[in-house]
């Protein structure tokens, strides 16, 4: 099963650093340095390859090709796009708050920075292996909304103020639906640690061994992670044809590329926490019974099952924005409230009875 396991990469490089430097502080901190680099490389480049997917995927559905230009398949397009920010004059905006208006876009990438780190993509590699991960993963990833309410407070700008307003309201309210949607899935898995919950996979998803409480579950998750996001059709808060930009309409150059990254980071994020909680991780997909399938499925290495699974539900988020129209606020605070909410209670206690009976075994 364990063919490529991270945890002997990891523990040999902790050996050799303990050997040239001993055991300290000095090593703890160049352990960290490697950690950061490797995170910081993988933001960029997974930054720029989901925009040039929501792209393609945009087009396919609307039946264009897409950029095709810079690259072979317009490939390098999205770089083309980055390094334009990068030289983007920032502007200075006279009525702002100078310092929360600079800050805003820090704590909304920071956010995604430690919620990502507690995300298993394969044994042995990951940062944080909390024995509260999901708890973890739901508190850091809340802050985002701070920096997207000061972003627009800060700006001194009213369609600003309104979509942080709007996005301020959205995702405290669908936090709720992810949280229970995620609290059911702890009812069945019995811990909040990530790696035991993917350990719990290994026979079978959570999302089969759950039974009719996960499948609910897990599409409940979909759409209030999704809302959480910002994405559309729940985007009300970067509404072009009513506020501009929404929150961001003033930011320019690299602070508008800040918000602009961690919207995609968040997206992948969700979908790595769906493809953890409730598709297995990095387990393979294995059917009772059939040995000679199992087997099979062992050989493909599980840091690309994980990624196979979390594109799979990008792909899906992205079907949702370019499929159906945008809801009006009040449509969208009304399915959370009225409808996601009740049935996640209702859900909770059929996941209970589930596990009371043994069902899930």
């Amino acid at each position: 099963m364990f063919l490529y396991d991270f945890t002997q990469l990891t523990s040999s490089i902790h050996s050799s650093l303990v050997e040239s430097f001993g055991e300290g502080a000095l090593t703890t901190t160049i352990e960290l340095a490697i950690a950061g680099v490797a995170y910081l490389i993988f933001f960029a480049v997974l930054g720029l390859f989901l925009v040039y997917l929501e792209r393609k995927v945009c087009a396919f559905i609307q039946n264009r090709l897409g950029p095709m230009r810079v690259g072979p398949w317009g490939l390098l397009q999205t770089i083309a796009d980055f390094i334009k920010l990068l030289m983007k004059e920032l502007i200075y905006i006279k009525s702002a708050d100078q310092f929360l208006f600079n800050v805003a876009p820090f704590i909304v990438i920071t956010a995604s920075f430690l919620a990502i780190g507690a995300i298993p993509f394969d044994k042995g590699l990951q940062v944080l292996d909390f024995d509260i991960g999901i708890f973890y993963v739901a508190a850091v990833s809340s802050l985002g909304v701070l920096g997207v309410l000061l972003a627009g407070w800060a700006s001194n700008n009213k369609y600003s103020l309104i979509g942080a307003m709007r996005s301020g309201a959205q995702i405290v309210s669908y936090e709720l639906s992810v949280g229970l949607s995620l609290m059911t899935i702890i009812v069945l898995a019995g811990t909040m640690q990530f790696s035991e919950i993917v350990a719990g996979q290994a026979d079978l998803w959570f999302i089969f061994k759950g039974h009719i409480p996960a499948m609910i579950a897990f599409v409940i998750f979909l759409i209030a992670g999704t809302a959480e996001t910002n994405r559309g059709p729940f985007d009300l808060a970067e509404a072009e044809s009513e506020l501009t930009a929404g929150f961001h309409t003033e930011y320019s150059g690299i602070k508008f590329a800040l918000f602009f990254l961690a919207e995609y980071i968040n997206m992948f994020i969700v979908a790595s926490i769906a493809t953890t909680v409730f598709l297995g991780g990095w387990m393979p997909l294995h059917i009772p019974g059939l040995e000679g399938f199992n087997h099979v499925m062992d050989f493909i290495p599980p840091v690309l099952w994980f990624f196979m699974k979390a594109f799979t539900v990008v792909f899906i988020m992205m079907w949702f924005k370019w499929t159906f129209p945008r809801l009006r606020i009040d449509q969208l605070l009304t399915l959370e409230w009225k409808y996601l909410l009740p049935l996640n209670l209702i859900n909770i206690v059929l996941m209970a009875v589930v596990v009371l009976l043994g069902w899930h075994l």
